[in-house]
This record gives structure tokens, C-alpha cells and sequence, in this order.
């Protein structure tokens, strides 16, 4: 099978020739990766058996001076600090009244610029499965604007204000997004989006505070990326499990970097509940296995995941983080690799 052929058996919860194959990498580790294998980035992706490319559009946005201390701005004036995207400085919208939320500064999708998006597609269109849209985490730029417990608190005490917030967040994604798939949705197979919404230890937030202020907005995305005939994928961090019923009934086709050392992420009790609802995407510990293991102990690791996840199809093979970290060892993934390809194997594909 060709690898989009493969991804979108998986997205039918049917059964492939294999378990697809995921590999988004941290920029840092793709240099060090390439360096090492002695491949550009296309073919480190051919050499890893990438079975996804991913097309992105930019913001253009007017050049303005940062404050001593800034490393970089979000495109909602959130001023940030440290290594990657760093630490908001500060939170703008901390002390805002509802009115001063509606009068923020809040862009629209005229930055938002397509033009390279269907020269990028086109050479992997009808191979490879391709993912496109905007990232849209609108759930981290409210707690930038406002402060993690602030806006917990806000939830309770000025609930029309969150409800404003996210508003302006979401209108924005979802404008921008859906200028993205006007420009190049017939190139596109999966709409990817990431809101981290589970800690270490569960949610960050029950089901009902994330059902009254977080997923009709997720709903929003998700019926735009079925309005232009995609398969929606969210990434999500952390333990997050009691949310998963409700993404189900949202329509959500996949969850992405499923991460077992969490809190009720157990692979077996996530592939036995809702294994023929959702596709699950990750589960190869990054934490304890990808980066501490050995090529033996990530082979082994890899094929217990198999076994668990891969009867019946719905799952996609890869690390348990967004990214695949600097700091892990080139060969403990290429080991996650020839163990998918040797043991991610069916006995029989469909005909």
C-alpha cells in the first residue's frame, strides 16, 4: 500500500499492510538526525518511512521592536522569553474588563499567508498522507493572555469574559484555517490541531469546565475540517482520559502522542474503550524508553505496543510527545522503526 492508502485505512478503522509510521521531530533533533544519517530532510523522512508530510502557511505581521527581555511575539501580542517558544513575560489581558477583551488588538486571517501551500503539497499529493490547517491552540493563548489561575478563576467568576476570549481565539483559527483549505484543502487528508489539556497526575481542567468553555470550539474546527472532507487530528499532551468520551461524541477522528505514563492512559483500557471510536496516534514511551532505553529495550517496548494497539486497526505507531526530543538517541528511533516494520505487520491486508 502507499503510505496515504495505509493512513486512511487506519482513519476507517480498517486494516492495513502496517501500522503506519509517525516521526515529528523537534527541529533539533531532524539536525542532529540528519547529520548523523547524512540525509536532507526529505530523505531522513524516506529513511524513516514517514508515512505523513506536513505543508504549513505563515503569518505575515508587521515588524515591531521587542522589549529588553523578549525573545519572540505571539500573533496575539503575548511577549515570550526562553528557549523555543519560552515563557510568556507577562499576561496582557490579566486585569481586563469583558470590554477591553472585545477592544484587544485581535488579528484576522488577511496575515495569514497561503501562497506557498500548493507547490509544497504537490510533489507528496496521492503518496504520502499530508496534514494541513493552523495549529490553533487556543487553549495556551488564553493562559498566556490571562495567567493559568486567573483564568481558572474567571471561569467561575466572569464566565462571559472567558467566553469572549476564547471566542476571539477560535474566530481567529478557524478563519485562518479555513483560508488554508479554500487554498489547498483538495491537497490536504488531515487537519492537525493541538491544545495540551492533561498534566502528569489527569486533566487540566474537569469535564464539565472543558465541556462549558473548551470544546465547542474543538466542535468548531472539527466540523470545518469534515465541511472540506478531512480527517481531524488533535494532539494532546498529558492524562486527559475523562475527556476522551466527549471529543468521541464531538466527532474527533484521532488523538495524537497518546502518553501511557500518564494518569489513565493505560494503552490496554484506552484500546479496549474506545479502540473502534477514535485512532490513537503515539504510545512509544518518549519519556522513560525512546530517550533512557537501548535499541533492545525500545524494541521490546515498541513491540508490546503493537500487540496491545494494533489488532483491529485505529492505530498509527510513534513517540508519546509532540515532538521527538534533541537528547534522543538517533538509534533507539530508528530501532522503534525496524521493529514497526518487522512486527506492525498484519497477517493479511484488506482487499
Amino acid at each position: 500500500m502507499k503510505p496515504r492508502e495505509r493512513v486512511l485505512a487506519v482513519f476507517s478503522h480498517e486494516q492495513p499492510d502496517r501500522v503506519p509510521l509517525w516521526f515529528g521531530m523537534s527541529a533539533e533533533f531532524e539536525a542532529k538526525a540528519m547529520r548523523e544519517l547524512r540525509e536532507d530532510a526529505e530523505g531522513l523522512r524516506l529513511f524513516l518511512g514517514d508515512d505523513f508530510r506536513r505543508i504549513f502557511a505563515s503569518y505575515k505581521l508587521p515588524s515591531t521592536p521587542l522589549p529588553e527581555g523578549a525573545t519572540c511575539r505571539t500573533i496575539f501580542g503575548v511577549d515570550r522569553h526562553g528557549l523555543g517558544y519560552g515563557q510568556p513575560i507577562s499576561h496582557p489581558l490579566a486585569n481586563a474588563t469583558l470590554s477591553q477583551v472585545h477592544d484587544h488588538p485581535w488579528p484576522d486571517a488577511s496575515c495569514v499567508d497561503v501562497s506557498g501551500l500548493r507547490k509544497a503539497a504537490t510533489p507528496w499529493r496521492d503518496h504520502y498522507a499530508i496534514l494541513g490547517g493552523d495549529w490553533s491552540p487556543f487553549w495556551h493563548d488564553a493562559i498566556d493572555l490571562l495567567g493559568m489561575e486567573n483564568l481558572y478563576l474567571k471561569m467561575y467568576e466572569e464566565p462571559e469574559l472567558v467566553d469572549a476570549l476564547m471566542a476571539h481565539l477560535a474566530d481567529f483559527y478557524f478563519a485562518s484555517s479555513r483560508k488554508i483549505f479554500e487554498e489547498a484543502g483538495d491537497l490536504i487528508d488531515i487537519f492537525f490541531i493541538g491544545n495540551d489539556l492533561g498534566s502528569q497526575t489527569g486533566p487540566l481542567l474537569g469535564p464539565e469546565l472543558f465541556a462549558r468553555f473548551i470544546l465547542p470550539h474543538l466542535k468548531r474546527f472539527i466540523d470545518l475540517g469534515h465541511q472540506y472532507r478531512l480527517k481531524v487530528q488533535m494532539h494532546c499532551c498529558g492524562g486527559y482520559a475523562p475527556l476522551i468520551p466527549l471529543l468521541i461524541d464531538a466527532r474527533l477522528d484521532a488523538l495524537h502522542a497518546v502518553q501511557p505514563c500518564c494518569a489513565g492512559m493505560e494503552l490496554r483500557a484506552l484500546k479496549e474503550r474506545y479502540g473502534r471510536k477514535i485512532v490513537f496516534n503515539g504510545g512509544i514511551d518518549s519519556h522513560h524508553v525512546l530517550i533512557r532505553g537501548t535499541p533492545e529495550s525500545v524494541r521490546r517496548d515498541t513491540r508490546k505496543v503493537l500487540e496491545i494497539m494494533m489488532p483491529g486497526g485505529g492505530y498509527i505507531a510513534g513517540a508519546s510527545h509532540d515532538t521527538i526530543l534533541e537528547e534522543t538517541p538517533v538509534e533507539n528511533v530508528l530501532a522503534m522503526r525496524d521493529e514497526v516494520l518487522e512486527a506492525g505487520r498484519y497477517a493479511r491486508a484488506p482487499k
